[in-house]
């Protein structure tokens, strides 16, 4: 576990601080062909580089914001390659603005799913042990997300819940079942917080009962989630 923890924190921390740095040696690069006042562009990668070693410090243990670093992060470093050669005199790369935006965002979005992969496959019954908030998504269900914390497990239907009724928040010593089965894409499903644009697809999923209430929840990491569900309740 200990390597995969090691592993995992490479790619988070390439995320949060190699990004700004791989664009601050860009700008660099760039700024070294013109002016003294081009040498101003070096604020934003290292504005980047600040803000990524404070959220660092925060985020660490919580893979639900490293989707949304990089790509923000992604996208910023995108944007910035090909519309900072503007102030060296250089306009073609301008052209490429919105397509080094996507690239830049998938990029890091890529990045950060290979660190959530990284930490939950295969399954390790020692991650029930770290401090990890662990994340599982929804499938069909877009921004909803299952967090099972050290001694909590949260349904919420967005990123960053605004209202008590976007997420919903248990005891682990509340989760009284865990069933695995698999969804057929007729189901209706219905859930005890405000979901939209919830749609039924085949696949596995896990019916999750606590505090009397039966949720239907359809993810791809099934399995995963149970496992970690039972390990933790255990501890």
């Amino acid at each position: 576990m200990e390597s995969r923890h090691q592993r995992v924190q490479r790619i988070v921390a390439a995320t949060y601080l190699g990004i700004p740095v791989l664009l601050l040696i860009v700008v660099a690069v760039i700024a070294s062909r013109g002016t003294a006042a081009a040498w101003i562009g070096c604020v934003v990668p290292v504005a980047m580089l600040a803000l990524g070693f404070v959220l660092r410090r925060r985020h660490r243990y919580q893979p639900r914001w490293w989707t949304g670093v990089a790509g923000l992060f992604g996208g910023l470093t995108g944007l910035m390659v090909t519309l900072f050669p503007l102030a060296v005199g250089v306009w073609w790369p301008v052209v490429l603005a919105v397509p080094g935006l996507i690239v830049g965002i998938v990029a890091g979005l890529a990045l950060a799913r290979t660190a959530d992969r990284a930490l939950l496959v295969p399954f390790d019954p020692e991650l029930a042990g770290t401090p990890y908030e662990l994340v599982f998504r929804l499938r069909g269900i877009p921004l909803a997300a299952v967090l099972v914390g050290a001694d909590s497990v949260t349904v919420q239907s967005h990123p960053i819940p605004r209202a008590e009724h976007q997420s919903r928040s248990y005891p682990l010593t509340a989760v009284t079942g865990t069933h695995e089965f698999s969804l057929s894409g007729a189901e209706r499903l219905k859930f005890p917080i405000a979901v939209t644009h919830a749609v039924a697809t085949p696949g596995p999923a896990v019916i999750l009962q606590a505090n009397g209430e039966d949720w239907v929840l359809p993810t791809n990491q099934a399995s995963t989630l149970i496992d970690i569900l039972t390990a933790r309740r255990s501890h």
